[in-house]
Parts: C-alpha cells; sequence; structure tokens
C-alpha cells in the first residue's frame, strides 16, 4: 500500500453519502481534504470533524459543479496551498425521478446531465491541466451500474453513468502517455440519500428500494476509493464494480435474508 499521507485529495459533492465517507475514509490515512458541495452547513460540519478527529488540513468551499464558470473561478481562487490537486474524486452527482422516456420531465433530465457528465467534464477540464503538468495525479470517477447495465425508466439516468464510463475509459486513453492514472468505481445498491433526491423528497419510496435487502453502506464504496488511490505507481486500478451480495444485476435482486 502507497501513502497517501500529505497529499490533496479534492472530492466533489463531499456533504453526505458516498463524498462524505470518501473524506472520513482519506482522512484516517493522512490526507489533507479539498471539499465541495452545494449544501454548506454540512460541508462545514464535516469539515470540522475532520479536523478534529484526524489533524488534517481541510479546505471546504460552496461549489454547484454544474455552472462551469463557478468552477474555473473557484478552483483559480484556491488559496496557493491547496492549488495542487493529488487526487482528485469526482463525485457529485444524483438521479431525478423513475420514469419511462416518454413520461419523463424535461427538467429532471437537464439536471441529471448537467451534473452528472457535464459537472464532471468541468472539474476535471480545470485539475488534470495541473496534474499533467506535474507528472503526478490520480482521477477517481464515481460511476454506477447503472452506466453498465440500464434498467426500465432509467434511461436519462441511464445514459449519464454511461457517459462516466466513456469519458473514464476515453481519459484513461488520453493520459496512458502520462504517469498519471484514471480510475472508475461503480457501485450497485448502496443506502445513501441517493432515493430521497431521485424521489423529490419521498421518504417513504425511498426507503422501499432498500427495504428487505442488505444494501452497501457509502463506507463501502470508499474503502475501494482508497483502495484505488493508494496502489503503487505502477498499478492502476482501472474499475471496481461493487454490489451487495444480494445483488447481481441492476434489476436482479434477492429480497429477504440470504440462506
Amino acid at each position: 500500500m502507497a501513502s497517501i499521507r500529505n497529499l490533496t485529495v479534492f472530492i466533489t459533492g463531499a456533504s453526505s453519502g458516498i463524498g462524505a465517507s470518501c473524506a472520513r475514509a482519506f482522512a484516517a490515512e493522512g490526507a489533507h481534504l479539498l471539499l465541495c458541495a452545494r449544501r454548506t452547513e454540512r460541508l462545514s460540519a464535516l469539515a470540522a470533524e475532520l479536523r478534529e478527529q484526524h489533524d488534517v488540513k481541510v479546505h471546504a468551499f460552496a461549489l454547484d459543479v454544474r455552472d462551469h464558470g463557478a468552477v474555473t473561478s473557484a478552483l483559480a481562487q484556491l488559496p496557493a496551498e491547496w492549488q495542487n490537486v493529488d487526487i482528485l474524486v469526482n463525485n457529485a452527482g444524483l438521479a431525478r425521478g423513475l420514469d419511462k422516456l416518454h413520461e419523463g420531465d424535461v427538467q429532471d433530465w437537464n439536471e441529471m446531465i448537467d451534473t452528472n457528465v457535464k459537472g464532471l467534464l468541468f472539474v476535471s477540464r480545470t485539475v488534470i491541466p495541473g496534474m499533467v503538468e506535474r507528472k503526478r495525479g490520480h482521477i477517481i470517477n464515481i460511476g454506477s451500474i447503472a452506466g453498465l447495465d440500464p434498467y426500465p425508466k432509467g434511461a436519462v439516468y441511464n445514459a449519464t453513468k454511461f457517459a462516466v464510463d466513456a469519458i473514464t475509459r476515453a481519459l484513461r486513453m488520453d493520459l496512458v502517455d502520462t504517469p498519471l492514472r484514471v480510475s472508475s468505481v461503480d457501485p450497485g445498491l448502496v443506502e445513501t440519500e441517493f432515493s430521497v433526491v431521485r424521489f423529490h423528497g419521498d421518504r417513504d419510496r425511498a426507503d422501499s428500494v432498500y427495504r428487505d435487502i442488505e444494501v452497501c453502506t457509502p463506507d463501502d464504496i470508499a474503502e475501494a476509493v482508497v483502495f484505488c488511490a493508494s496502489r503503487p505507481p505502477h498499478v492502476s486500478i482501472n474499475q471496481v464494480v461493487i454490489m451487495p451480495t444480494a445483488q447481481a444485476s441492476s434489476i436482479v435482486k434477492h429480497i429477504g435474508p440470504l440462506e
């Protein structure tokens, strides 16, 4: 295991779920955290927790990755000590709605495309040139089983995560002549606020997604992200697909106890 102590890790969408778990996991290894999200109160509380528990440096700031101008401006204005990102975790993403394509909400589509695809691109385009110049860096994109195996009523979300997979693979080719590494971590069912967001705050409907199945936790995914980042420089973990034992594909899962 290569040390990631004192490296600068930039995590988008860090205020909750997988992003927050990644922040905690990297902090536990002694990395310094550059965290952004839209919900600043949660982000500030997380930053304070990490400083107190792990004695690491944390710089947290509000950012909507969908806004290209805001992304470039915010990152250009970072204090000098935070300019050199060693590990980028493109985690910001969401699902909205679960409808047949011909019945879908166009605003939901725009939000998913703008966040999951364009947001990832805007942040990557801003951060990666510095990595190339320094000849050091690792990009870890949080994808989804939905980007490998589509399911009914998820066409646009599926498409955005298929895009993340394609971007990751192509970016690895673009950087093959550099020391930079590119990984994707693609979760199946993970209990976070994902479904609450998807169903526009309908907690009962969100809870039904995870009922009677032992799903993964955000910490399970964060552990895999840190594993990818902590390999020796000559080793690249290109892709990790993580699902609960009771899930076999995006739509095949076992409800109830496993015998």
